[in-house]
């Protein structure tokens, strides 16, 4: 190889790290980690809720002993929504999908169940009752919570990962957008209400 050779390739190879540290790999790095952590969040906050329902439906029992179909899909949902648990890194359109599914069936079980109460006003006044219910209100507003920063670490992440020049290199280290949770059917729709 000639000296002139030499002197390009090097020439070249400074030019490209120099183009590569202005790709902001460390920031995109960053911004992953924080869409890892505001989804690792999200994951605990729906933890937190499955851990209330086995003290919530045991309360119910002792008062409902009937309402035993509302209790075994109460139940039968909190295992399902359980069983769904994605890791950051196989955070998918798909598998959003599926776990927010889950999730949405526990949440309109929930809704079953707290309604049952309305027709036991022994249980409605349990001290126990009372408290778990303004725990899992509390955790629903701690869902909501923490699905907001994911959502906007999420919207962070996408946008730098597009913008130019780092659009170029993103791919190259494998920075892939990461999907955001979206409406459930028909929420765009008020409720009707009649009186």
């Amino acid at each position: 190889m000639t000296l002139k050779r030499r002197i390009t390739a090097i020439a070249t190879g400074m030019l490209c790290m120099a183009g590569l540290s202005s790709c902001n790999y460390n920031s995109l790095v960053d911004k992953q980690q924080t869409v890892d952590q505001q989804w690792a969040e999200v994951e605990n906050q729906y933890q937190r809720r499955s851990d209330l329902i086995p003290n919530l439906v045991a309360t119910v029992k002792g008062y409902a002993t009937h309402e035993e179909k509302t209790l075994t899909e109460v139940t039968q949902a909190r295992a399902n929504a359980t069983a769904v648990n994605i890791n950051a890194d196989e955070l998918t359109e798909e598998n959003l999908q599926r776990f927010t599914e889950a999730q949405n069936q526990l949440t309109g079980a929930l809704k079953s169940l707290l309604a049952v109460s309305e027709a036991y006003p022994d249980l409605k006044a349990n001290e126990n009752f009372r408290d778990l219910q303004v725990q899992l209100e509390g955790t629903e507003n701690r869902i909501s919570v923490a699905r907001g920063r994911y959502t906007e670490a999420v919207k962070d992440y996408n946008t730098a990962i597009k913008k130019f020049p780092t659009t170029i290199y993103a791919g190259w280290f494998g920075f892939t957008p990461k999907p955001q949770f979206k409406a459930t059917e028909g929420a765009q729709t008020a409720p009707t209400v009649e009186f």
